[in-house]
């Protein structure tokens, strides 16, 4: 692209001395007259204006403001004498200019600041276009986001509703006399909900978390609170003979309590029905300098980074360490989503057989 300059001086051997000076690398484009010059600018697009100070009718600096209302884009240099320079100064912001050159010009500096012009130009352009492009992107952000919304909306009421209907349908089928076939039939039904019921609702809570439409209540907790609950909810999801143990339990931190509660009875299901069988498991917290380590230990195989990052990952199941287990992969994507809102992460280490989870807090 072949950049076009505007030169406007009204001594015409100026203009010429201009034009020879840029020709061979630019396009010229001369005005001997301010009027002429704004003539120009109606039809022509241009990358740099020079406009020499001192013309009859109106100032270099009256033109180049002028310039700004059909070429904002455009790079604006004045030509000035020794004795114009403090005028020029106080009204150098008004015409939007990027540079001042003192009469005589030496070739060099002016070709320089020129071409300093240029690459301004261009920088300005490129900047155009990227925020051009992240105003798009954003306005599709915003439009995935309203329709993440809608989607939770759906599934709230399109599915939950219709799936409450039938929970309330085989409940009232229990109390009916049913033959053994018919009774096994519905068992299997109410087994069905019940897990499609859980899928909804984790879908739900991981959208939830991502989009913050449940808001961390973050305050000075106490483990010992999240780990009493957390013993409630999980006794219902393992084998009774299952051994868990807990130590830390006196430490406090800065958190929401039910969300750790749960991201706590993730990583501790996760851990029976993945790890070693009748393995025991400890779930531990630790004060470090500022911070509390909080841990589930199981024994199991590692995993190098790929296949962490994978499961991370909403929907991901690695049949190799899941074992064709029944689920959509959610489970760590709602502990790591959770764990952002509170600025943290799940982090995995594999010592000597073991599988360590371990996120941080800060300390209470």
């Amino acid at each position: 692209m072949q950049h076009t300059i505007l030169c406007i001086d009204d001594e015409p051997d100026i203009c010429d001395a201009l034009e020879r000076l840029f020709r061979k690398k630019y396009r010229v484009l001369k005005a001997t007259s301010a009027r002429e010059g704004l003539k120009i600018l109606q039809n022509e697009k241009v990358t740099v204006i020079i406009s020499d100070q001192r013309m009859p009718n109106m100032t270099g600096v009256q033109f180049l403001k002028e310039s700004i209302k059909t070429h904002p884009e455009a790079v604006r240099i004045l030509l000035t004498g020794f004795a114009d320079i403090e005028s020029v100064i106080d009204a150098i912001n008004t015409g939007q200019i990027y540079r001042y050159v003192t009469k005589p010009w030496d070739p060099l500096d002016l070709t320089t600041a020129v071409g300093q012009a240029v690459e301004r130009f261009e920088l300005s352009a490129e900047l155009k276009e990227k925020n051009k492009a992240l105003s798009l992107a954003l306005e599709e952000l915003k439009t995935l986001d309203k329709a993440k919304d809608q989607f939770m909306i759906l599934i709230n009421h399109e599915l939950k509703t219709p799936l409450t209907s039938l929970t309330s349908y085989m409940d009232i089928l229990k109390e009916t006399t049913l033959d053994d076939d018919q009774k096994k039939y519905l068992v299997r039904a109410q087994q069905a909900t019940a897990r499609l019921s859980d899928l909804i609702s984790e879908v739900l809570e991981l959208l939830a978390a991502e989009t913050n439409q449940t808001p961390v209540k973050v305050r000075k907790t106490s483990l010992e609170s999240v780990f009493d609950k957390t013993k409630e909810l999980v006794a219902p999801l393992i084998p009774k003979t299952q051994k868990i143990s807990y130590t830390g339990s006196d430490v406090r931190v800065i958190g929401d309590e039910e969300k750790l509660t749960r991201i706590l009875s993730r990583l501790i299901h996760n851990a029976v029905r993945f790890g070693e069988k009748d393995e025991p498991i400890k779930v531990s917290a630790k004060e470090k300098k500022d911070h509390v380590e909080i841990c589930v230990e199981n024994t199991g195989s590692a995993m190098d980074e790929k296949t962490v990052n994978y499961i991370l990952k909403p929907f991901n199941i690695n049949e190799d360490i899941m074992h064709h287990s029944k689920g959509l992969g959610l489970g760590l994507s709602i502990c790591q989503a959770q764990l952002r809102q509170h600025n943290s992460s799940l982090q995995f280490d594999f010592p000597d057989g073991k599988v360590r989870v371990h996120f941080s807090l800060p300390s209470a």
